[in-house]
């Protein structure tokens, strides 16, 4: 909405600057200039803003205050030093996430988030609103290499807030159609037969981009394909999310929507890492985060171009640092620039999340984000992985918590299983460890069946 866009950018965002201190814009003019500098400026700039968080990490972070004395001896190289640290797990950070608060500060006065990332394994962290301006930032940039502005409008295949109650979701939408101008389709029970209804609320409400899951953008592109239905309007970009993007799933939304696929990478725990520009290729904001990619059995650091797991660093995370912090993606850096302008360096591959979707068995489709979203709630599980081998019959493995287990979660998660897939038989079973995938990753959410929705009318 040309109205809304122009409210946003010329009266709420300066007020909130002007009101609250926001640097959003702030720190995307900082980016901005930035991603034109050389790559040794660049090196140079990322090295500092290590330096300075190692040199607060050491004093001030319980988990980081054992290596202080070896900092001093190595100031002059903090890349190198970095290297002497422990990686960092997701399943060490959740036993001792206290160890990695700075000292004195106040958790009530800080931004706390949890997530489930691809892994299914729920894990808390604070924030400061510096940190959280940043990621917004770095979006904002990426998404400004494809003409697309603060406050354009939004169509968002995306999962509500389960956790909230009706009234809440009320607010939460009022909040996203007029503050934000986004207006969010579910992407958990995308229904063929409501094709029709989905593009005529696209249509007018008039996007200048789509932002989903890429499975999610993926099914409602071949619902369209198969459809013979058209958007009618003209977009931006589709920007995928929150999963690894395909090649075949790039193609159908391209063929479906009439408009470039634009990739995003970033995780909650992680911070927005890596955005794709105009050429193709996918450029690391290395002013905001230290990337490395190990060997996952020996931890030793690899080549450009070799694939391993990804540690990320986020350079701005002051009051939780959290260095070397394995994400649990496979991914390889690139040697190689890009002829696009801008320098930032260049991811070369991302073997990231795995997420599924699901069917019901009354012709749903349902994102596989849907049973994390109810587990992420809980206390009772370190984590889960659902399979879907048939329609109605699926498995639900499940490592539970032995000091915060509660019968009752158990069943509130299998009555949300039974609410979005229909009646469906579940065998659950109790294990005390979920093994990776080939790629590294623990999928919590698995459908081995075809994922066609014709067969069940």
């Amino acid at each position: 909405m040309p109205v809304t866009g122009f409210w946003i950018r010329r009266i709420q965002w300066p007020m909130m600057e002007l009101l609250k201190e926001n640097r959003t814009r702030h720190y995307m003019a900082e980016l901005q200039q930035a991603q034109s500098l050389q790559k040794d400026a660049l090196v140079q700039n990322q090295r500092k803003k290590l330096g300075k968080l190692l040199d607060h990490a050491t004093r001030h972070v319980p988990a980081y205050t054992e290596f202080a004395e070896e900092w001093e001896n190595h100031r002059d190289s903090p890349d190198r030093f970095l290297q002497r640290l422990p990686i960092l797990s997701k399943s060490h950070f959740r036993e001792h996430a206290d160890q990695y608060l700075t000292q004195h500060s106040n958790p009530a006065k800080l931004i706390g988030n949890r997530t489930g990332g691809s892994t299914g394994e729920p894990t808390r962290f604070f924030l400061d609103r510096p940190a959280v301006e940043r990621y917004e930032a770095a979006r904002w940039l990426g998404l400004s290499w494809h003409g697309i502005q603060i406050g354009d409008p939004c169509v968002m295949i995306w999962g509500s807030p389960l956790e909230l109650n009706q009234q809440q979701q009320r607010r939460y939408r009022w909040k996203e159609r007029w503050m934000k101008n986004r207006l969010i389709l579910s992407a958990y029970e995308l229904d063929h037969r409501q094709l029709p209804t989905y593009l005529r609320l696209i249509q007018r409400f008039q996007p200048a981009y789509l932002y989903g899951y890429a499975s999610a953008l993926h099914s409602l592109a071949e619902m369209m394909l198969e459809s013979g239905l058209s958007l009618g309007i003209t977009l931006k970009a589709v920007v995928s999310t929150a999963e690894s993007l395909h090649p075949h799933q790039r193609q159908s939304i391209e063929s479906a929507f009439q408009s470039p696929v634009i990739n995003e990478y970033g995780a909650r725990d992680g911070g927005m890492i890596a955005y794709q520009c105009p050429s193709g290729n996918m450029h690391i904001f290395s002013e905001n985060c230290f990337l490395e990619v190990v060997d996952p059995l020996t931890g030793i650091p690899l080549y450009p171009g070799e694939t391993g797991a990804l540690l990320v660093t986020d350079l701005h995370n002051a009051v939780m640092p959290r260095l070397r912090y394995q994400l649990g993606d496979v991914v390889a850096l690139s040697s190689q620039s890009c002829d696009c302008g801008i320098n930032f360096p260049v991811l070369e591959r991302i073997d990231g999340r795995e997420d599924d979707m699901f069917i019901s068995t009354y012709g749903k489709m349902v994102h596989g984000h849907y049973f994390n979203h109810i587990v992420r709630g809980m206390d009772s599980f370190r984590t889960f992985q659902i399979v879907q081998h048939e329609p109605s019959r699926l498995s639900l493995k499940l490592v539970k918590d032995p000091e915060s287990y509660l019968p009752a979660d158990e069943s509130r998660l299998l009555a949300g299983i039974q609410a979005a897939l229909g009646d469906v038989n579940v065998q659950v079973a109790y294990v005390d460890h979920i093994p990776p995938s080939a790629s590294g990753k623990v999928r919590y959410a698995i459908r081995e069946c075809p994922l066609t929705v014709h067969q069940m009318e």
